[in-house]
């Protein structure tokens, strides 16, 4: 396997028993390579997969085929070493109420075997922004500080992935802001980020390598621009003050859709076929007295939604 992929999955499928000879599929021979140094966003509606992925990397559940190398570091066969390559921040808030930042620190040191010499727990809290709270009850946190917290507790031993399920979920916005800001830090000193969200707006701002899966299957993999590409269309909106009527012969040359409605033209063309310097040439020869112009581009959300629809 290349240096540059933090994760190799291949084949990996994972079937749970449901009971009276009734069989789940929870992951369908998936096959991905995860890029070090990337914030990759794993994409797909609810029970298509995600945090069973996730649950197998932390070893938290069984694999039913498959293989899966961390680091060039066989899953099955060194899964010490593997543990140790990776943090795992859940879901759910799982902190004990009776402990300090400080105290849980060093206790998830302790339990990776990190030596006291080599702990790095205030070092940890600072990053994240908690040093003021190094030593007060966890019970007094608020939600968005429990979130760092946890990321807190993954990052003891130095992993070089981060894996985040649904880091965001259930904190305002305020407090996500400062979450992926952290988590853009963390990413920019060399570690490797893997998230889980429903939020598509983030997923489309923060990852540049993306994969969504539905069904247990893997139905896109790429960088976010080449997802956000599986939509060819965008849309030019032009609003107008021309007392006369406006000139579209040059524009109809093109193969645009054209929909002109009032002191308004709306323009809807594939970038892959028509350039826009083309199409700014075609606008200009209109003679049209432009007020307002804008460009409406593929969301993440659009390809999103006629992947797992389809």
């Amino acid at each position: 396997m290349e240096n540059n992929i933090a994760i190799s999955v291949k084949n990996l499928t994972k079937v749970y028993n449901a009971g009276s000879n009734n069989e789940i599929l929870a992951l369908d021979n998936v096959t991905l390579n995860i890029s070090s140094g990337s914030i990759f966003g794993l994409l797909g509606p609810n029970g298509a997969g995600k945090s069973t992925f996730i649950n197998i990397l932390a070893d938290l559940v069984r694999k039913s085929d498959g293989s899966i190398k961390v680091l060039n570091t066989d899953h099955a066969s060194n899964l010490k070493k593997v543990k140790s390559l990776m943090g795992i921040v859940p879901q759910e808030l799982n902190i004990d109420p009776f402990f300090t930042p400080f105290e849980l620190l060093e206790i998830h040191a302790g339990l990776y075997g990190v030596p006291k010499k080599d702990r790095k727990t205030m070092e940890i809290l600072e990053m994240l922004a908690l040093e003021d709270k190094a030593h007060v009850y966890a019970r007094t946190l608020s939600g968005g500080m429990r979130r760092r917290l946890l990321i807190a507790k993954a990052m003891v031993h130095d992993p070089a992935i981060l894996i985040l399920d649904e880091p965001t979920a259930g904190v305002d916005v305020e407090l996500r802001t400062n979450l992926w800001k952290n988590i853009e830090k963390l990413n920019s000193k060399g570690k490797t980020i893997i998230i889980t969200t429903h939020y598509l707006h983030e997923a489309e701002e923060l990852c540049n390598e993306i994969a969504i899966i539905d069904e247990g299957k893997l139905i896109a993999h790429d960088s976010t621009s080449k997802i956000k590409s599986f939509i060819d269309n965008r849309e030019i909106k032009i609003v107008y003050n021309n007392k006369d009527t406006i000139d579209l012969s040059s524009l109809k040359n093109l193969n645009i859709d054209l929909n002109p409605n009032g002191k308004t033209l709306e323009i809807n063309y594939k970038p892959s076929e028509i350039k826009f310097n083309d199409l700014l040439k075609a606008i200009n020869e209109s003679n049209i007295d432009i007020e307002d112009i804008s460009i409406k581009e593929t969301r993440l959300e659009d390809v999103f939604l006629k992947l797992t629809q389809s």
